[in-house]
Formats: structure tokens, C-alpha cells, sequence
């Protein structure tokens, strides 16, 4: 009994947190400094909150995998229901923090609702520029590492090569890319791409020199071939290594987009971050910065939903 009743409780602490939320938006008087938006944006999204965790209540009503998960996660929600009251109240109920560089809840929320079409454009623009770099980088940055690994003539003259250009900071090859590359987009698509080459190509090499030589020899004296060595042998034993390197070069592609769209691009996500700077309109700023935290963290966990298909045998060794 008591047991239910401390699970009901913990489900009613996501909505009064909510409603003490509500009470203090409409009881507390702003500060008079904030500009005001056409409708409370900032409490749409707390009743969009409430309404996804009523229906994961209800759905978990007769699933029990989700009951555990929604009475896992209601601490947390609240936790997060609260630091964004407490936020909206320093931003907007105080003058603790400078308005013009700590915009409203309201005018955050509000921003990503009603610019959302150009939004979505500049974030096509900037997911359109991340695939073709990040496709680049993977593929020649898993050829050289299966290369250097493998064949150790290539790694002999590869090596030290490989071990002197990567580590170099991607920024730091701006300059020589835009006078190099005919486009900016192409420039653009090399920087990123060398940004996914270099974790990948170390991981693939370190994972397959890794592998105990037993398994090829063994593999050899029954007649493998070096294709079928590579493909059934280095592989498949090398993959927790590749998979590694992908997640370090999807996080340092992201933060290479970010840079080279704020040096001469036109569109995109970045220089749309950029641009709201410069003009001193940090609600957009703000409203950028969620839209690529949030893009960047669905890109690495779709990277681990692979990776737990892919490597059934390992899946819950490395969480995200």
C-alpha cells in the first residue's frame, strides 16, 4: 500500500510543479523589462510537458515497461519543471541578470513557434552540410583506418603522416580550405569531413592492430583469403573501435559546423546563431543553441541504437 501510494505521489510532483509554475507567472509582477510576446509561450510549453506525461502515465496504465520508466523519470521531469520556473522568475520577475543578454522564457519559446519556418530552412541548410561532410569523413577516415591497421606497409608510410595532420585543430585549416576550394560549401564539406577523417581513422586502425594475430593465422591456414580476412576478420572484431571513433567525430563535426558556418556561410543553423548575435537579439541566440544541443543529442543517441543492433553482444556497455 505504501508502495503505491509513494508512486502516485512521485507521478502528482511533475504536475504541481507545473501549477506552482502557473501561480507564479500570473501572481508575481515582472520587471517591466522584458518585451512582451502576443501569448504566454513559456506556460504552452509546461501544459505541452504535462500533457506528454498524462499520456505516458495513462499508456503506462497497461505497459509495464513504461510505468517503471515515467516513475523513473518523474523526479527528473520535476527537477526540470523547477529550474525552468526559477529561471523564468530570475529573467523575468528580477533584474539579477541583464535583459538585453537573458531574454524570457516567453520570448525563447516564442521565437522557435513563430520563426519556425525559417528555422527549419536554415536547419535543413546545416543537416544537408553535416551528412555530406560527416559521409566523407567516415568513409575515407574507415578505408585509411582499415589500411593502416591492416596492411602495415601503408602503415609504415601512413603513420606518421596521419599522426602529424590529425591532431591540427579543424579551425585552424579554415583559412587554407577557403582559398583552396573553388565554394565555400565545398571548403565547408572538407573542414568537416577532416573533422569525422581523424577520430575514425584511429579508432579503425587501433581497434583492427589490436585483434590477436591468432585469429588471422588461424583464418589463413584454413584458406581465407585477404578480402575474406578483412570483411569476416578485421571487421567484425574492430567494430566496438569504429563505432567509438564514429561518436568522436559526430561530436567534433558538429562543433566544426558550427565554426565554419559562422565564417562566411550564408544560411544554416550556425550562422544563424551568428547573425542574432550581431544584431544583439539573444532570444534567437538562445533558441539556436537548444535546436543544435537538441539535434546533436538525437544524432548520438540514433548512433547507439545502431550500435546496440549492431553489437548485440556488447549492448549496455556503453550507455548514453
Amino acid at each position: 500500500m505504501k508502495k503505491k501510494l509513494f508512486a502516485v505521489l512521485k507521478l502528482l510532483l511533475p504536475f504541481l510543479a507545473i501549477a506552482i509554475s502557473v501561480l507564479i507567472y500570473y501572481t508575481v509582477s515582472d520587471n517591466g523589462k522584458q518585451k512582451k510576446t502576443s501569448h504566454p509561450y513559456y506556460l504552452f510549453l509546461l501544459y505541452a510537458i504535462g500533457a506528454v506525461i498524462l499520456i505516458e502515465i495513462l499508456i503506462g496504465s497497461f505497459n509495464k515497461d513504461i510505468r517503471k520508466r515515467i516513475l523513473h523519470k518523474a523526479p527528473f521531469l520535476t527537477g526540470v519543471i523547477v529550474f525552468l520556473a526559477l529561471l523564468n522568475f530570475i529573467t523575468t520577475k528580477t533584474l539579477l541578470l541583464p535583459t538585453l543578454y537573458f531574454p524570457s522564457l516567453d520570448r525563447i519559446v516564442g521565437l522557435l513557434v513563430e520563426s519556425r519556418v525559417f528555422l527549419l530552412k536554415n536547419v535543413g541548410d546545416s543537416l544537408k552540410l553535416l551528412i555530406t561532410g560527416f559521409l566523407w569523413g567516415a568513409t575515407v577516415g574507415f578505408l585509411t583506418g582499415l589500411a593502416l591497421g591492416y596492411f602495415k606497409i601503408v602503415g609504415y608510410w601512413l603513420n606518421p603522416i596521419t599522426k602529424i595532420i590529425g591532431p591540427i585543430p579543424t579551425t585552424a585549416w579554415i583559412p587554407l580550405a577557403l582559398s583552396t576550394f573553388p565554394t565555400t560549401h565545398g571548403a565547408n564539406v572538407f573542414l568537416i569531413a577532416f573533422a569525422v577523417w581523424f577520430p575514425v581513422t584511429l579508432m579503425t586502425s587501433s581497434g583492427i592492430q589490436s585483434i590477436n594475430n591468432v585469429n588471422f593465422e588461424v583464418s589463413r591456414t584454413l584458406g581465407a583469403s585477404t578480402l575474406y580476412q578483412i570483411v569476416h576478420v578485421a571487421i567484425p572484431a574492430a567494430m566496438p573501435s569504429i563505432f567509438l571513433g564514429v561518436f568522436y567525430g559526430t561530436v567534433s563535426s558538429f562543433a566544426t559546423l558550427m565554426a565554419v558556418e559562422m565564417n562566411g556561410n550564408a544560411s544554416g543553423i550556425g550562422w544563424y546563431i551568428n547573425w542574432q548575435k550581431s544584431v544583439m537579439l539573444y532570444d534567437g541566440v538562445y533558441a539556436g543553441l537548444i535546436i543544435i544541443a537538441l539535434i546533436c543529442s538525437l544524432s548520438l543517441t540514433l548512433l547507439f541504437k545502431v550500435r546496440d543492433r549492431v553489437l548485440t553482444w556488447q549492448k549496455g556497455v556503453i550507455k548514453w
